[in-house]
């Protein structure tokens, strides 16, 4: 069986945005919709104040809290982990946008391009119609893996077959695999370092798991 799953390593990243602008470029998102993110955390009191930058996007749960929510059953989870939505069944009640608990769903406008009403040539090029009015969110680059498995290629290996905000990192902070090999890259970091997820308190489940020190010898 294979969970894919996504690992940042805060300890690398610099807050660049690099993985959020190659995300909207990957995907033609509206302006306003973000599929990645990076959050900028300032944590202490003066003098000793610390700074940490955090990735964040849909989690693909385990156990997703948009799914249950939603009444054309649009939100679904694969097998793999993935959790993706289908566009033709979703209806844009945004109960699935309510029902995350990190703010990774958007509802993206018709109609609006980075420039007016008017699309730049990569928005006519990648921009789906289909994918307006209704609930939208990080995919995984869902159709790199498939496309790349098709082709023999490994995803989080080859960057043909991994996400788009995991190739163009500069930092090399993202890492992407299956958590269920244990020869796996995001496998192998979760066995070196010490790691936690976002609300995992609340029995999510998520797929990204959050590097932040070596483990103890």
């Amino acid at each position: 069986m294979t969970r894919w799953a996504m690992v940042a390593d805060l300890r690398r990243c610099v807050g660049c945005q690099t993985c959020t602008a190659a995300c909207k470029h990957a995907n033609a998102t509206p302006p306003g919709v973000q599929w990645r993110r990076v959050l900028d955390i300032e944590m202490g009191e003066y003098p000793d104040v610390q700074r940490a930058f955090v990735p964040m996007g849909c989690q693909h749960c385990d156990e997703p809290a948009c799914l249950p929510v939603c009444p054309t059953t649009a939100t679904r989870k694969r097998a793999d982990g993935i959790v993706t939505i289908d566009y033709d069944l979703c209806i844009g009640c945004a109960y699935c946008t309510m029902a995350c608990p990190y703010q990774a769903r958007s509802k993206a406008p018709a109609g609006v391009f980075a420039y007016g009403s008017r699309p730049t040539d990569n928005e006519e090029l990648r921009d789906d119609p289909g994918q307006r009015s209704v609930a939208t969110k990080c995919t995984f680059c869902v159709e790199r893996i498939d496309s790349g498995l098709e082709k023999g290629l490994q995803p989080g290996v080859h960057p043909e077959a991994t996400p788009a905000c995991v190739n163009s990192c500069i930092a090399e902070a993202l890492a992407f695999g299956d958590l269920e090999d244990p020869q796996s890259n995001v496998s192998q970091l979760l066995a070196r370092h010490e790691h936690f997820r976002i609300n995992e308190e609340l029995g999510t489940g998520p797929g990204f798991f959050y590097l932040w020190d070596r483990k103890a010898p």
